[in-house]
């Protein structure tokens, strides 16, 4: 296969998410008349649906030799291969969505040899776009400004958790051992250091991994730890972390260098120094927990 224009990719990744970014907000349940018929699943199912196949179509018309992995379309067994495969999530936030809570994206990556190489992420709702090529930076485009990511400059160093604005989710599995395990965690990042905690500067749950990977990406979240999401979830929000200087290992202690199907992940925002010292503190709260998922 000739080299891959990452630069291309990405200019269609935009125009793809501005189209996506329309259909969901045309969509979007408080725009629908009062007399719909339609419930919330149903609306959830019918525009996923719709966003993905829009998506594929145009993406693989443009790019007919690459493999395609989308939330809507996985079938278990599907696996991630070395091949340029487009990774889709073409609504992640949905009970955001249904709720018209303004923390919905569409999430389109680039995996290459298994790694990101391109990330597109646009929030309809706020109007911002992040994006991000492997080893070109990452930037967000909001009111009509791009800025480069992270948002600060000079971010300061990672001290320890204790000054950390950390993301987590809790969700939609909500029993049995990880979910004993997330709120054991929860329960120690929060309760206070005299109690054996850590006390965290807060805790967030935004309800979309893709929007909480570019909020560590920006610098405006300083981790993010999350066990039971897809490859779909995060590929795009990777590609723009690691091009701000963040970081991303395993959610369960001890690997450093996670797979893009690994299904536990960690992010830590950009730092000129600490980053090693966050993801030590955070494997030590985890402890001996350990959250295990069906790939």
């Amino acid at each position: 296969m000739a080299e891959i224009n990452l630069q291309e990719i990405h200019d269609l990744f935009i125009s793809v998410a501005h189209e996506a970014g329309r259909m969901m907000m045309a969509a979007t349940p408080s725009y629908l008349s009062s007399g719909t018929k339609k419930n919330s699943a149903d609306l959830v199912t019918e525009t996923d649906q719709a966003v993905e196949k829009m998506v594929s179509n145009r993406l693989l018309s443009a790019y007919p030799a690459f493999k395609f992995i989308g939330e809507e379309t996985y079938y278990p067994g599907q696996k991630l291969t070395e091949e340029p495969t487009f990774i889709v999530d073409p609504i992640d936030g949905t009970t955001n969505f249904v709720h018209t809570y303004p923390a919905f994206c569409i999430s389109l990556g680039l995996a290459v040899n298994k790694s990101a190489a391109v990330g597109v992420i646009y929030n309809p709702f706020l109007d911002e776009l992040y994006t991000g090529i492997k080893g070109k930076g990452s930037f967000v485009t909001r009111n009509g400004t791009k800025l480069r990511l992270p948002l600060k400059q000079e971010p300061e160093p990672l001290k320890d958790l204790s000054t950390c604005l950390v993301g987590t989710e809790w969700g939609s599995d909500r029993s049995g051992n990880n979910f004993a395990v997330k709120t054991k965690v929860f329960s120690k990042l929060a309760a206070s250091k005299d109690d054996g905690g850590a006390m965290v500067h807060s805790i967030r749950s935004g309800g979309s991994a893709a929007l909480n990977l570019v909020l560590v990406a920006a610098g405006q979240q300083d981790v993010f730890w999350e066990g039971g999401c897809w490859a779909w979830d995060v590929c795009a929000g990777w590609c723009i972390l690691v091009e701000a200087g963040g970081i991303m290992v395993d959610g369960n202690p001890g690997d450093w260098q996670p797979t893009m199907e690994g299904r536990s992940y960690l992010a830590v925002r950009g730092a000129p120094s600490g980053q090693r010292d966050i993801v030590e503190e955070m494997w030590t709260v985890i402890g001996d927990g350990k959250m295990i998922y069906e790939s």
